[in-house]
């Protein structure tokens, strides 16, 4: 049990982490908040051992297979400007970042000296592999000259489909707020701001045009924008939203790389009615825009994913909440194609499931949203993590034969994978679980999942505790 001066010490550091929040007047937001995780503590026996071994064993794990499997290395060569990019995929670089997210959770609840000063070693590593305008991604910097084959021979040039430059940037964003809000050091913020003020001066309505072709650096512009209080950051945002659909691809081809759909911008996202394509990518475009709406104010947007959600769920979603039933691009099919025994789910569409269904729970206050959350943590997410929390489902079967012999579709737990974006994504989710428990709306308190434990928070100017 921590001591009364642990317990001081620990609201010092969230106070001045949270303080740039009202460092600025922020009119709008989304009408219901989330009791933040560090308020909860929590006594159950069914998400408290998880989280728990997610701390003592999946942590660790994942910090030791980045260094294992070249990921830091990447970032030392980058630094050093010299050697070849020794992982598989351009985005290899945000398993660490996903790392240090989930820590920095985990540490603003469980201060770990060691853990923490680890984690700076990590942050200077990356900062020296930054080049000095802010640009940060790996498969290029350590050679640029040959770089990763989907990085293109140019910066952005590949950024539509397959460089994922901007998706490392989202990443990092998210990792850089979550560290700065545990801890109260602005090390790996300060990396985060300066690449995304090069976003600001490289993309715009008269500089250069782009849809990100792997969502998410939306979401993490939108987070920055909340620390910084830095209106380009969300204004950004909303225009790499509004570039899809711009581009002029053949709709009426079948093919779903062909027409855009799979990216989800054949056409713009205020007409799209239907989820469609890579599943992660779909619902790390929703979050973002129930983000860009709730502090905007675009009705258009909501109205928008309100019927991609009503399709998703009344249509493309399995029994336990699993997304993503076509194996071929990790997609979406057509309506009521959900079959048993090739069925993809990919851990990490799910976790993006959770964050789309609690956004569009606190645009709108409805239970139904909570509902499919409920059902998805409980079924289609927490299957993609064994008990001893350093084995991982990538994929999470409805059905398993003998018969069945698709080598891309893992059906045994494995420690890691050469895309390891599922394991990364576990070690980031757990610790944050307890913040999808409670919100609040001005004196309205909901209590969204039944999990035992306490939570403090102010109601009319009151301290209220739950037990």
């Amino acid at each position: 049990m921590h001591s009364l001066m642990d317990m001081i010490k620990k609201c010092c550091v969230l106070l001045i982490a949270c303080c740039s929040f009202s460092a600025f007047a922020q009119k709008q937001d989304y009408p219901i908040q989330p009791v933040p995780f560090t308020s909860i503590k929590l006594t159950d026996q069914f998400w408290s051992p998880k989280i728990e071994t997610n701390r003592t064993a999946t942590i660790p794990a994942s910090f030791a297979r980045c260094e294992s499997t070249g990921r830091v290395k990447n970032f030392e060569m980058a630094a050093e400007h010299k050697g070849k990019f020794c992982t598989t995929y351009p985005f290899d670089d945000t398993d660490i970042y996903k790392t240090i997210e989930g820590a920095s959770y985990s540490l603003a609840v469980h201060p770990d000296p060691k853990l923490s000063a680890y984690i700076d070693s990590l942050i200077g590593i990356i900062g020296k592999a930054q080049e000095p305008d802010g640009y940060l991604y790996t498969a290029r910097t350590i050679d640029p000259i040959h770089p990763q084959a989907w990085a293109g021979p140019e910066r952005w040039i590949n950024e539509q489909k397959s460089s994922h430059e901007l998706y490392n940037c989202g990443h990092m964003y998210e990792a850089a707020v979550a560290h700065y809000m545990a801890t109260g050091k602005s090390n790996f913020l300060n990396i985060a701001t300066k690449n995304a003020d090069l976003l600001v001066r490289t993309f715009g309505p008269d500089k250069k045009h782009v849809a990100p072709g792997h969502e998410i650096v939306e979401m993490g512009l939108v987070r920055l924008y909340r620390v910084t209080g830095k209106a380009d950051y969300l204004k950004l945002a909303k225009f790499f939203i509004d570039q899809r659909g711009i581009k002029k691809y053949n709709i009426k081809s079948k093919d779903v790389y062909e027409n855009g759909s799979y990216f989800q911008d054949n056409i713009p996202v205020i007409n799209q009615d239907e989820a469609e394509g890579h599943a992660v990518r779909a619902m790390y475009l929703y979050s973002g825009m129930a983000d860009v709406a709730a502090l905007t104010g675009d009705s258009a947007y909501i109205k928008a994913i309100d019927k991609i959600w009503n399709n998703m769920v009344g249509k493309k979603m399995y029994v336990q909440g699993s997304i993503g039933a076509v194996g071929d691009g990790e997609r979406f099919g057509d309506n009521y194609e959900l079959p048993n025994a090739t069925a993809y789910n990919e851990t990490c569409a799910a976790i993006g499931s959770v964050f789309w269904n609690q956004r569009m729970f606190l645009l709108h206050g409805n239970s139904k949203y909570i509902d499919v959350m409920e059902k998805t943590l409980y079924n289609g997410l927490i299957s993609g993590v064994g008990l001893d929390g350093k084995s991982f489902f990538y994929t999470n079967a409805m059905q398993v034969s003998n018969s069945y012999n698709q080598p891309d579709l893992e059906r045994e737990r494995s420690g890691w994978f050469t895309c390891s974006c599922c394991p990364t994504n576990v070690v980031r989710m757990l610790p944050s679980i307890p913040g999808y428990i409670y919100a609040q709306n001005g004196n309205d308190v909901y209590v969204n999942l039944f999990i035992s434990g306490t939570a403090n928070l102010s109601v009319n100017k009151k301290m209220l505790k739950i037990i």
